[in-house]
């Protein structure tokens, strides 16, 4: 069973994180490949933290199973774990082609 102070503190940067990730992306092209499939990534993820956050409020009001609620604080770990690791991906290839010469 998943640690419950663990699913808590997921919760809490996933709501810190939502607001800034609601941003809009630079104009871009329709269709622009990667940048569209990073949105997309980033609308889903957006997305299950809301569900999370809804899911949350319906328990505050004795309407949801905390079962389910842990569950969904989970997901939104695991998806935050990713936009993590993908950001951090990101930024090492930027750094590696800032020190190819030119």
């Amino acid at each position: 069973m998943p640690n419950p102070a663990a699913a808590a503190n997921a919760y809490a940067a996933l709501a810190r994180l939502v607001p800034a990730a609601t941003q809009p992306a630079a104009t871009e092209r329709e269709g622009a490949g990667f940048a569209s499939l990073l949105q997309g990534a980033l609308d889903r993820f957006i997305a299950q933290g809301r569900d999370t956050d809804m899911k949350t409020a319906q328990l505050a009001a004795g309407k949801a199973d905390l079962v389910d609620v842990v569950t969904a604080v989970s997901e939104s770990e695991v998806a935050l774990q990713t936009v993590v690791a993908v950001r951090d991906k990101v930024i090492s290839a930027y750094e590696e082609i800032m020190r190819m010469p030119i």
